[in-house]
């Protein structure tokens, strides 16, 4: 058996929202699509969102006049503290990884910890960078 080694990657952020505000902002298509997967430069296409286990995701932003799907399946939805999706950027690689968002009440806010797992080790910067700047704009959407 030759197995692909792959990573584990965890990002930490404080929100100034409550869980609840954060957790919705991940299953709202009309939230959803202004961060979630949103880069500066490209414009978001398609945001179809079934939010219930089993039910998945498509977020296309569209890229110097290339469309980029990102997908996934629900695994888990217990609002406000845990959602766990698989996540796959076909354009890029055949491989779907998994993503928790784990939430937990801190102050007037929450703390979200999201771990990514099954990250190949080539893009595991570009992936850590890439959470970075999505979760700057969930703050900035949910400001």
């Amino acid at each position: 058996m030759n197995a692909t080694p792959t990573r584990t990657l965890r990002i930490a952020r404080h929100f100034d929202v409550d869980a609840g505000r954060v957790f919705d902002a991940w299953l709202d298509p009309a939230t959803a699509g202004r961060w979630l997967f949103a880069t500066e430069s490209g414009e978001m296409v398609r945001v179809d969102i079934d939010a219930r286990i089993g039910g998945g995701f498509v977020l296309t932003d569209r890229r110097d006049g290339e469309d980029v799907e990102h997908v996934g399946t629900y695994l888990e939805i217990d609002r406000p503290r845990r959602l766990v999706f698989t996540f796959a950027v076909p354009k890029y690689s055949a491989v779907h990884t998994r993503v928790a968002i784990e939430l937990t009440p801190a102050g007037d806010g929450c703390e979200l910890v999201l771990t990514h797992e099954g990250v190949l080790p080539a893009w595991a910067e570009a992936t850590e960078q890439g959470w970075g700047m999505i979760l700057a704009g969930l703050a900035r959407r949910l400001a």
